[in-house]
């Protein structure tokens, strides 16, 4: 697991106000995949990567995968 930098911090927290203001949240989002809570912050964060998991906040904020969470970026452990 990878430790997050202050930019995947300030990332999270612009994905936890945007599912907010779209009226929905992590935890919301964790019961319809049936993950943990803890799951998607880590995935939020950038600490670990889930490609399932991914596509869900994505597709919550409206946003391609590929934009929400960059090829680029240092890679996670990936979670199934």
């Amino acid at each position: 697991m990878r430790t997050p930098t202050k930019e995947d911090l300030d990332a999270h927290e612009r994905l936890k106000a945007e599912l907010r203001i779209r009226g929905t949240s992590l935890a919301q989002i964790s019961r319809e995949l049936g993950v943990s809570d803890s799951a998607l912050t880590l995935v939020g964060k950038r600490m670990c990567r889930s490609k399932r998991i991914e596509e869900a906040l994505a597709l919550a904020v409206g946003m391609p995968p590929e934009a929400l969470f960059p090829a680029d970026q240092e890679e996670g452990a990936n979670m199934t």
